[in-house]
């Protein structure tokens, strides 16, 4: 990237947040510190009311904006796949806002780019899997969304499928988690006392209350994760795959831990770290007498265990 690209790049990244720390553009640009002293004071010089100074953080004076943003044709067709994956991902509440802004993009495109953009829309699709009318995707993201931003207490009626019971909950959330394909809201639960992880399609009602809580006393959602993930210990899977099987894994492995491969005459070994032997075993059923586990033994006797079960089941 030439410097005046780069100087542009720090203008956009400078209006996208509040403040914005020399360290945070030095590793976004992968340049060094004095580098970027140098382009802040160059557009200072240039006009643009670049407000803080070194070791502090800049933002630009409230009112200046840009003139309108022109995109390249790559950063236009990654705005589309985003678009594409917001629609199966999300749910109505965020799609319709997705939608206009797109149109907005598509608004300050060259001609070529609008056309290029038409084609890929229609040569681009995300295939959604069926699912039960009960774990159809909620309306509840938009509102998570700004209870999270705007630091508001939440009023839901939650369904638990444990014990098939909806509870009144007041929530104060920290964030949102997207893991096996679903939504998650992660908050401090005032009925539980404690943290809790709540499926969002299975908020049967949600209210943003008025009332405001201290965020300070809660983590962020990212060390909340780590603190979650750090009590789990990992243990390494050794693994003998045939290799008229390894085909059929794909992208299944990364899923489960994968971490390197080896070949070893007509089979893959492989290694992977797993967090939970029994879960891991229930996977490994998939590829029957194609899969021979070679560490670690207690995971051998649980796929013995299961193989156990499996034969009385269909005895």
């Amino acid at each position: 990237m030439n410097r005046i690209d780069r100087l542009h790049a720090i203008l956009t990244h400078l209006q996208s947040k509040k403040l914005v720390t020399a360290q945070e553009i030095a590793d976004r640009f992968n340049i060094s510190l004095r580098t970027v002293y140098r382009d802040v004071k160059a557009l200072d010089e240039s006009g643009v009311p670049v407000i803080g100074e070194a070791g502090n953080g800049y933002t630009i004076m409230e009112g200046y904006r840009l003139p309108p943003v022109m995109f390249t044709q790559e950063e236009a067709a990654a705005l589309l796949l985003g678009g594409k994956l917001a629609a199966h991902m999300t749910d109505d509440s965020v799609k319709k806002h997705f939608e206009t802004a797109l149109f907005k993009i598509k608004a300050v495109l060259r001609s070529t780019d609008k056309e290029q953009m038409d084609i890929l829309a229609d040569h681009i699709e995300i295939l959604r899997s069926r699912v039960p009318e009960e774990d159809a995707p909620s309306q509840h993201l938009t509102a998570l969304q700004k209870a999270i931003a705007g630091k508001r207490a939440i009023f839901m009626l939650y369904y638990s499928s444990y014990n098939e019971q909806v509870s009144e909950r007041i929530i104060e959330p920290i964030g949102l988690c997207h893991y096996s394909g679903n939504w998650h809201l992660i908050g401090w639960c005032r009925l539980r006392n404690g943290y809790r992880d709540f499926r969002v399609n299975r908020i049967k009602r949600l209210q943003v209350k008025d009332e405001q809580f201290d965020i300070s006393v809660h983590p962020s959602l990212k060390d909340y994760i780590d603190t979650m993930t750090k009590g789990h210990e990992l243990q390494e899977v050794v693994l003998r795959f045939d290799k008229d099987v390894v085909r059929y894994l794909e992208n299944q492995k990364y899923w489960y831990g994968f971490v390197r491969e080896e070949e070893d005459g007509d089979h893959v070994r492989m290694y992977f770290v797993t967090g939970s032997l029994s879960g891991f075993g229930r996977w490994l059923l998939t590829y029957t007498n194609g899969v021979h586990v070679e560490s670690p033994a207690t995971l051998k006797t649980q796929m013995q265990q299961f193989a156990a079960e499996i034969k009385d089941h269909y005895q």
